[in-house]
């Protein structure tokens, strides 16, 4: 099948059948915003080399300016699912390499575009893998502005950048949130315990909101840390999802520890509990606290 070339300053048609999403969407100012469900990019972020960025080609709209891999999202598709896809297929990159850290959403209305911020966890090298790139680099923090940057990355990269340092981790209380919702915990600790850190996990991979975080951004992916006590300690594994810590002894010292770890290496600490004199250890140990009901809540 010969693919047609594309519309002057439009991306190019892709091979195969055509998504419904890879269409234009027309502002009632006359802008013109690629991607009928929206749009996404990814953000990977190489703690040694940097942010990973796309020389576009002439032809792309803002062509031979340098931007993120991304595009036009699919019908029903999650901006965090489309933002992966669309930098595997334009630079190669493997989703098990990236842990997202937030997304932040540009929302006009009519189109909204969706930036994935992951860490690299795994490294890899970019491969140029359809015809959207003159050249993939990793381009060191400190010298982004230098290059001629897409306009729309140009205007979100000052306030993304300030957000590369914030690492949230959630540490969450288990037996203290477990106990705050009477429906029969006692009487199987570990399997209550068990099914909270599904809902953690499930928490894990949707993300939480930024507002309840009182981070700024729109989604985080925060590590979560559930800590498990007791004969609670005999829950099942998370799937990769939820770090589970079973406490030797005391829950809460376990908890202070993890609080105090993260702490020293520049995490912002979020703690779910209730207990008012744990919750006086948390703080003296750098952490904020959240309710159980907040916790309950949320997952």
């Amino acid at each position: 099948m010969t693919t047609p070339p594309p519309a002057p300053g439009g991306p190019r048609p892709p091979l195969g059948p055509r998504d419904p999403g890879d269409a234009w969407v027309e502002a009632p100012t006359g802008e013109r915003y690629w991607g009928r469900f929206g749009a996404a990019g990814l953000l990977a972020l190489d703690p040694d080399r940097g942010v990973l960025l796309q020389h576009r080609v002439s032809w792309s709209h803002f062509g031979d300016t340098w931007a993120l891999p991304g595009g036009a999202r699919h019908e029903h598709e999650s901006a965090r699912d489309a933002a992966l896809r669309e930098a595997a297929e334009e630079a190669g990159v493997p989703a098990a390499a990236i842990v997202p850290r937030f997304s932040s959403v540009l929302d006009l209305d009519v189109w909204t575009y969706a930036t994935l911020v992951g860490d690299v966890v795994t490294p890899f090298e970019p491969v140029i893998s359809d015809p959207e790139s003159h050249a993939l680099a990793w381009v060191p923090v400190r010298d982004v502005d230098e290059l001629p940057l897409h306009p729309g990355f140009a205007a979100s990269w000052p306030a993304l950048r300030e957000l590369l340092p914030i690492r949230p981790a959630l540490v969450v209380d288990v037996a203290n949130v477990m106990g705050s919702v009477p429906d029969g915990w006692w009487k199987d600790r570990a399997g209550a315990a068990t099914r909270m850190i599904a809902r953690l996990e499930t928490l894990s991979a949707g993300g939480v909101d930024a507002a309840a975080l009182g981070l700024p951004a729109t989604t985080w992916y925060p590590e979560i840390i559930a800590v498990v006590e007791g004969a609670a300690r005999a829950a099942d594994e998370a799937n990769g999802g939820v770090r589970v810590v079973r406490a030797e002894a005391s829950g809460d010292d376990a908890i202070v520890a993890e609080t105090e770890s993260l702490s020293g290496r520049g995490r912002s600490v979020t703690v779910v509990t209730s207990d008012r004199g744990l919750a006086e250890r948390v703080g003296a140990a750098g952490g904020a606290v959240r309710s159980a009901s907040w916790g309950q809540d949320l997952f």
